[in-house]
């Protein structure tokens, strides 16, 4: 078992970090938004959203943000359990990694970090659980070995048209269209990157939206269902507290207040 000793969420243009790690804590980061740039052992990286640096522990390291350029990451510091056999915490060499299922991996530890500012009965351990999730995606997709440029692409530009179409119904025929291949190809590839089928990807697309409506607007729950193309309320609520683990009623007192 993998254990988080610390989760921070880096925001802002003027971070600048530097240490040691101890040979037990090991390093996390997840470039959520924007880019930053870190040296491990004089090796220069330049981070971008969507890539995952994993700094073994006794490996010297700093970072800093790119003068001008606003960044994001998540940022989790382990200490890994001595019988543990994942590859990727066996290795001496930091590890920088662009996951195909980064938006899973991105929920897991955005949840990480949830847990660790909320401190629920049991948080501890329930980030051990997400933080294990996350190294084992990541870890398969290294047994996969290095993913063609190609395929990444032919991922992201699927990605990009379900962002624009997520409250349609999109197909595999129509995302096959879009990279010129057949619909069978686009459905497998996408499935084998992200780690989600089509539909789920959709779903999370449009809960996303959801929990910011939710939120932000004075909209009911009805409308935005409706708008988000869910004819039948409860497939809503069912859907929403599966992938967000609560139901949209819980949101609706974060609205601000009406003036």
């Amino acid at each position: 078992m993998v254990t988080p000793l610390e989760v921070r969420h880096i925001n802002g243009v003027g971070w600048y970090e530097e240490a040691v790690q101890s040979q037990e804590t090991w390093r996390l980061s997840l470039v959520t938004y924007g880019k930053c740039v870190y040296w491990v052992n004089g090796d220069k990286q330049i981070m971008e959203k969507g890539e995952l640096l994993l700094i073994p522990g006794g490996v010297p390291y700093y970072g800093k943000s790119i003068p001008t350029v606003t960044h994001t990451q998540i940022v989790i510091q382990l200490q890994r359990d001595h019988a543990e056999c994942l590859p990727a915490l066996e290795r001496y060499e930091a590890l920088r990694h662009k996951p195909g299922c980064y938006e899973l991996i991105h929920q897991r530890m955005s949840a990480i970090h949830q847990q660790w500012q909320e401190q629920p009965s049991y948080y501890v351990m329930m980030s051990q659980a997400l933080l294990m999730e996350v190294l084992i995606y990541m870890n398969r997709e290294l047994d996969r070995g290095v993913i063609p440029p190609e395929r990444h692409n032919h991922v992201e530009r699927m990605k990009r048209y379900i962002e624009r179409h997520y409250r349609e119904r999109v197909t595999k025929e129509e995302l096959g269209d879009e990279i010129s291949k057949t619909p069978n190809y686009a459905a497998a590839l996408f499935k084998s990157m992200t780690n989600q089928t089509i539909s789920q990807y959709v779903h999370d697309q449009r809960m996303k939206r959801a929990v910011y409506l939710l939120t932000e607007s004075q909209l009911s729950i009805q409308e935005i269902a409706e708008f988000l193309g869910y004819r039948d309320l409860s497939y809503f609520y069912r859907i929403f507290k599966r992938i967000t683990g609560s139901p949209p009623s819980d949101l609706l007192h974060e609205r601000p207040p009406i003036v």
